[in-house]
């Protein structure tokens, strides 16, 4: 299926730029600042640009045609990365990547759920089947990342990104073309109350993450941990991420959103806690990085789901992408500016335990979902 593959490859690509840019980064002599400066700056273009290019695509109708040119900018920008130079000139081309490229997750999500919303029986159920190719992506993307580097310099991982970039080129070109808009007479509100509730607890588990994506594989290499042990772990992680997908229709019968969201912001609080403040070990990374089934899988798939159900049909586009906005954009920049401000003061620990911080609060909001009946 061309929506299966296009989670593939793209997820390849992601999992490369986040599992390894940091250390790209330091190669070419940034520090830890200018590093969480770079990071962070994709998820700021995010607090907007997603939203920007919903609105667009309920407006034209025209989601696929936004998706693959997406993907054609990542592939002409990591193409120029080797040749900028300066932390200014990265931080140039990582915005205008950020800005150009982040439509197309949410707007191929919007795709997906609307293809199984015209399919007999439980459509959101099979939404998992299809999203954990992008977790497989994902695996190949970093455990192979990993072993290359242990052969290969950091300075090498750009040509990669853009073969990567090419491969979700050509599968978002044959994506579905999603539903015409369908013009809408009047239009009810949008930010209902469940949905404030749903964006801030989005909000507040992506900030938890700002250190991980951040300095993880960082705190891994200077923990002593080889390249392979290091894509092993992040493998891992996603790995647990696959099984959670594989079972989401069961999942989601046993179970309410709410309950799927709050439970894994109370498994968040636990890992980061855990990494910061416990010696970095690997028998204590592995359970930890299984966490990941809940921290992201389980959470991803919930969230997904909720803004699914919470957003009218005709404007199903900006509910995706609105969520993306302000959960992967807006609290992915504050989780990495806090993640680079509490790494240079104190080190890991105050780090990681701002973003089990994140996560606490983040429960409190989702609780307050399953007031709503969602």
């Amino acid at each position: 299926m061309s929506i299966a593959a296009f989670y593939f490859s793209y997820f390849a690509y992601a999992g490369i730029g986040l599992a390894f840019l940091p250390l790209y980064f330091a190669a070419r002599g940034f520090d830890a600042g200018e590093i969480a400066f770079l990071v962070a700056l994709p998820y700021i273009a995010r607090t907007f640009a997603p939203a920007a290019w919903g609105w667009l695509a309920d407006a034209t109708g025209r989601r696929r045609t936004i998706v693959v040119f997406s993907c054609a900018a990542g592939a002409v920008c990591f193409a120029l990365m080797p040749r900028v130079e300066g932390v200014a000139g990265i931080g140039w081309l990582v915005a205008i990547l950020a800005l150009l490229s982040a439509g197309a997750v949410p707007l191929v999500e919007a795709i997906t759920l609307g293809m199984l919303a015209g399919q007999p029986g439980p459509q959101l159920g099979k939404y998992g089947p299809i999203r954990l190719w992008g977790s497989v992506g994902f695996v190949f993307a970093t455990f192979g990342g990993g072993a290359w580097l242990d052969f290969w310099p950091a300075t090498t991982l750009p040509p990669v990104l853009v073969a990567l970039s090419l491969f979700s080129l050509a599968f978002a070109l044959a994506l579905p073309p999603g539903r015409t808009r369908v013009p809408v007479a009047r239009e009810t509100p949008l930010l209902t109350a469940s949905v404030r509730a749903l964006l801030a607890a989005g909000f507040c588990m992506s900030a938890a993450h700002g250190t991980l994506y951040t300095f993880f594989t960082l705190y891994l290499e200077r923990s002593g941990h080889s390249g392979i042990a290091i894509g092993s772990l992040w493998t891992l992680g996603v790995l647990a991420e696959i099984v959670v997908f594989l079972f989401l229709p069961a999942l989601f019968r046993r179970h309410t959103l709410s309950a799927i969201l709050l439970a894994s912001l109370v498994c968040a609080v636990v890992r980061f806690l855990a990494i910061g403040w416990l010696p970095p070990s690997l028998w204590l990374l592995v359970p930890v990085q299984l966490l990941h089934a809940a921290t992201f899988g389980a959470f991803h798939a919930a969230a997904v789901a909720a803004v699914h159900r919470v957003f009218p049909e005709h404007a199903q586009a900006r509910g995706q992408t609105l969520f993306s906005s302000i959960a992967y954009g807006a609290g992915g920049a504050a989780g990495a500016l806090i993640a680079g401000w509490a790494w240079q003061t104190s080190g890991s620990a105050l780090a990681f335990s701002a973003s089990a911080a994140a996560a606490l609060v983040g429960a409190c909001f989702a609780w307050r979902l399953g007031r709503f009946g969602l």
